[in-house]
């Protein structure tokens, strides 16, 4: 339950540092309405371009697993944030009445005890397309059932709960170093060298077992400092 409950606070203070801390209301601090379930079914399109399903287009390629893993942690950001809405606007709980149920769930029992493989492709984005589903229904908010489909397509793309956790928190560090750094005026720079920031942030992760998010950050920094000085 820790890691689950640590990764729905970061969520929180991430989105009360974006988005104002009445986010849970369903608008920005400028008065924007927020669309959670959109931003789940659009970013679960983006994960199926991590593999050739273009019947026009050759079908031998490769999928690109670790495209893939990035966008499984983009969507959970999205979910945790719905999932946090929800529990506010019925009067359910806080984020540990939302993190205790969830660590009571059936699939993260499955999620805890996961093995790192691959699942097909076919089977990915069949279950994909199931998320997408859900998050399209606007007249219903089937939460549980999301959160464990969800569960499930974690372990068909090789990860288990310490390996979200640890790309959930590198993600979380980017994002707090892309606003920090002119993400949202556009001015921040999302190509750093040829490769995209998530490759950088998961190679430096990857590198550097022990590393705690605040060094993160500051690898993200020099970085970022060396490839885009004038």
């Amino acid at each position: 339950m820790d890691k689950i409950l640590l990764m729905l606070q970061l969520q929180n203070q991430l989105n009360d540092a974006t988005n104002g801390e009445d986010w849970t209301k369903g608008f920005t601090k400028n008065a924007r309405k927020i669309n959670w379930k959109r931003c789940i079914y659009m970013e679960c399109a983006e994960m199926i371009d991590s593999f050739s399903w273009k019947h026009w287009k050759s079908l031998e390629q490769e999928a690109d697993w670790d495209n893939l893993q990035i966008e499984v942690v983009d969507v959970w950001h999205f979910i945790m944030s719905l999932a946090i809405e929800n529990y506010a606007q019925n009067m359910r709980g806080g984020v540990e009445d939302l993190a205790l149920n969830i660590a009571n769930s059936k699939a993260f029992e499955t999620l805890n005890e996961a093995q790192a493989e691959y699942d097909t492709q076919d089977n990915i984005i069949e279950k994909v397309e199931n998320i997408m589903r859900l998050a399209l229904d606007s007249t219903n908010t089937a939460l549980e059932e999301l959160i464990d489909e969800f569960f499930d397509l974690v372990v068909m793309s090789g990860l288990e709960l310490q390996s979200l956790y640890r790309l959930y928190v590198g993600k979380n560090i980017l994002n707090q170093f892309r606003q920090d750094n002119g993400y949202k005026e556009g001015t921040y720079i999302k190509v750093w060298d040829g490769e995209e920031d998530n490759v950088v942030m998961k190679r430096i992760w990857e590198e550097n077992g022990d590393i705690k998010p605040d060094v993160l950050y500051k690898e993200l920094t020099k970085v970022y400092i060396a490839l885009h000085k004038e």
